[in-house]
């Protein structure tokens, strides 16, 4: 334990001594490029290449807001640290039942911290890819927002992203808003008692959006859910982008679906992101359905990590996929490299070497140009 402080509090030094990490010029703001494949710095027309990290969960698996208020510290050291590694773009998951306290009624406490994280990466000269309405801890989830039907629920969640934009609208450190991580329209005849999906590790990552689609197309749910929630957005902030995180599997092909079709969708889209995980030996398939996903908008690789393949996988993977996406965001949880390889643990190992290898694939001085 007493080692534990004295690491905190030497890191907590470090960063303070470090004032070349600051930003030394007011962030541009970030926008489209004219020919829809990418993005620019606003004014300046520079172009900007999303490449960074999910933020998802600490080393113990607690997310943002289980430690910002109590140890901000930790924050700021983390946020320094994928600064350091060339980040341009973090990811950070917000859960609704921690940012509302009543359907009509968000947490001011939850909206000043997130103002508080705002400066932090204006400072830092980060940009924050901000993910809302997540349920990842169901037991963070409300009674009372479970018991909702489908349209009080979208309501609760337009007032979620009203909220968020009104605090974050005069902000250029937004790079989008997220309208939420890997959303599910459920299939014909699929009527559900639940509005998450299964757990991985602890945490359920998909959503379902309604628990019975009904006779409506599962394509026309998805497409009037987006358009619900991009609208509470624009009451407040007409400049942020806005994107959706996309499972693979949301392509319009036979089996399995999420009713979240990228063409269908994407006309009320700033961009399209998609969460990819290659398999092993089978890199060509993952950069095929990466191309189903390029519908005229700029196509951003949100999620991507060596969960079911090599790194070499990997490497062939990033370099096959820069004809197509825009932008790579893989994870970073609160450790750096050095950290992993004193664990000594084969898993912490493979965490290392990818990290190395994520930032000599995408550099910052090559996230400055096309890639």
């Amino acid at each position: 334990m007493i080692h534990a402080q004295i690491h905190r509090l030497v890191a907590i030094l470090v960063l303070l001594a470090a004032p070349t990490l600051a930003s030394a010029d007011p962030l541009d703001w970030i926008r489209v490029s004219d020919d829809q494949k990418g993005f620019v710095l606003d004014p300046s027309g520079e172009t900007f290449v999303p490449w960074g990290f999910n933020y998802d969960h600490d080393r113990s698996g607690r997310l943002i807001e289980d430690y910002w208020t109590k140890n901000w510290a930790a924050v700021e050291e983390d946020f320094t640290e994928m600064k350091r590694l060339g980040a341009t773009v973090v990811r950070v998951h917000l859960q609704f039942g921690r940012f509302m306290t009543t359907p009509n009624q968000p947490n001011a406490a939850s909206l000043e911290n997130l103002a508080r994280l705002l400066k932090l990466t204006e400072r830092l000269g980060l940009y924050l890819d901000l993910t809302g309405l997540g349920c990842y801890h169901k037991g963070d989830s409300p009674a009372w927002y479970d018991r909702l039907d489908e349209q009080a629920r979208w309501n609760a969640q337009a007032v979620f992203w009203e909220a968020v934009a009104k605090t974050c609208a005069d902000s250029p450190a937004v790079f989008c808003y997220n309208l939420m991580n890997e959303p599910v329209v459920p299939g014909k005849g699929d009527r559900r008692d639940d509005w998450l999906g299964q757990p991985l590790e602890g945490k359920h990552y998909i959503q379902y959006i309604t628990r019975d689609a009904g006779n409506r197309p599962r394509q026309e749910v998805a497409s009037q859910w987006v358009k619900h929630m991009v609208a509470a957005i624009r009451r407040y902030d007409q400049r942020h982008l806005i994107t959706v995180g996309l499972v693979p599997w949301s392509l319009d092909r036979p089996g399995l679906s999420s009713g979240f079709v990228p063409g269908v969708i994407a006309d009320e889209l700033d961009f399209i992101s998609v969460h990819l995980y290659p398999e092993h030996g089978k890199v060509n398939d993952a950069v095929a359905t990466l191309r189903g996903f390029a519908v005229g908008k700029p196509v951003v690789v949100e999620e991507t990590f060596p969960l079911k393949c090599s790194l070499d996988d990997m490497a062939r993977f990033i370099d096959q996929s820069r004809p197509i996406a825009a932008g790579w965001l893989s994870f970073y949880w609160g450790q750096t490299q050095d950290e992993y390889r004193q664990e000594g643990e084969l898993r912490s190992v493979i965490v290392a070497d990818w990290l190395d290898q994520f930032i000599k694939e995408m550099k910052p001085e090559q996230a400055k140009g096309k890639p």
